[in-house]
Parts: structure tokens; sequence; C-alpha cells
């Protein structure tokens, strides 16, 4: 029934010297989606209910050309503190070489604090289309047509 995962190099690379209580990014178990990644913060981090912070992870990634890497919130520290990724899902393009930052928001009711080795986010390898625009004088016809947000109900859209 479940095919074989298939296993796409990502180069990887320490930014820091001191790694200490940091790992590599790593699934958790045979059938994880995502790779769990840790915050490289030298001191611990207290973000105050609704702010937005940039968690350093201390490396960098080379993406293979035809994919991405999402940057996905962890869902036991949404559910049990709201602390969640503040543009979920975040990309890294496959083009880019700089330190892989993670960007938290606390959108909880309490402070929440990050401490150096603490897991933070998920990264999650995945192929990329990219679209070929073309201008059309009309689009095809839908049953749905241009119902928008709430167009079966339950979304009041602002005026």
């Amino acid at each position: 029934m479940g095919g074989a995962v298939t296993r796409v190099a990502v180069r990887f690379s320490w930014l820091i010297e001191d790694r200490e209580g940091l790992a590599l990014p790593a699934y958790q178990t045979a059938g994880s989606a995502g790779m769990d990644v840790a915050a490289a913060v030298r001191e611990p981090l207290t973000v105050a209910p609704g702010e937005i912070v940039l968690v350093p992870t201390g490396f960098a990634v080379a993406i293979p050309s035809g994919f991405e890497i999402q940057v996905r919130p962890r869902s036991g520290l949404a559910i049990k503190h709201g602390v969640t990724i503040v543009n979920a899902p975040g990309t890294i393009d496959a083009d880019y070489r700089g330190e892989v930052k993670i960007g938290l928001v606390n959108l909880g009711p309490r402070p929440f604090t990050i401490h150096r080795g603490d897991r933070i986010a998920q990264l999650v390898l995945a192929p990329v289309v990219q679209a070929r625009l073309e201008v059309v004088p009309q689009l095809d016809a839908t049953e749905r047509g241009a119902g928008g947000f709430g167009h079966t109900g339950g979304v009041r859209a602002a005026s």
C-alpha cells in the first residue's frame, strides 16, 4: 500500500563554531514528513504575547534545483503555547545560501521562553512547480464562479 520514501540530498553547513546543545535537523520517526529544527540562541529568548522574533538556527542549506524547504509550525508548540510560524508556511528557496532563520510569533496568552536546542519548527522538503502565466480575454466558467471567502456561508466579507 505505502510506497517507498524518495530521498533527495540536501547539503548542510554549520555557520557557527559553538554547536553545543544543537543537532542536525532530524526526522523524529520513519514516517515523518518534517525534520525538527532547533534554536541556536545563545541565551534564553522570551517571546511576549503578540511578539514576533527571528530565531537563528546556526546553519545554511543548499537545496537542489526544483525543490524548496517549507518551514512549518510544530503542532505541540502551537497547541500548547500558541507559538507558531509567522509566515506559515515559510519558504527557503533553492538559490538561498544564508543562515536559516525561523520567524516565530507568540499568539498565546503568556510569555514563552526559547532555550538553545529547543525544537522550534519543522522543515519539509517539497518539489516546486512554477506557473507559466497565459493572458486570456476570459476565464472558463465554473459552478462556483466568483464566489470567494465564505461564499457557502460562515464568513462575512468586508466591504
